[in-house]
């Protein structure tokens, strides 16, 4: 009941052969600050302290099938 508590699936067997699942029942879509809450009272996560920064992005490069059709005309 803990791993469905957790939100896992378990499977139950009878013989090594599958019977049954046992899964956590659907709730409503939680925000994404609703799942982290959930998960650091859980003690799954901790949040970085301090103030959040935007995540910055490279600028894009061309990956090897880019380089290659370009080298082929393509």
């Amino acid at each position: 009941m803990r791993r469905v508590r957790e939100g896992r699936t378990v499977m139950v067997s009878y013989c090594g052969e599958p019977m049954a699942e046992i899964r956590p029942v659907q709730q409503a879509a939680q925000t994404i600050e609703e799942r982290l809450d959930e998960l650091e009272r859980r003690g799954a996560l901790e949040r970085a302290k301090g103030p959040r920064v935007p995540l910055k992005f490279g600028e894009h490069r061309d990956g090897v099938l880019d380089r290659f059709l370009r080298e082929r005309g393509e």
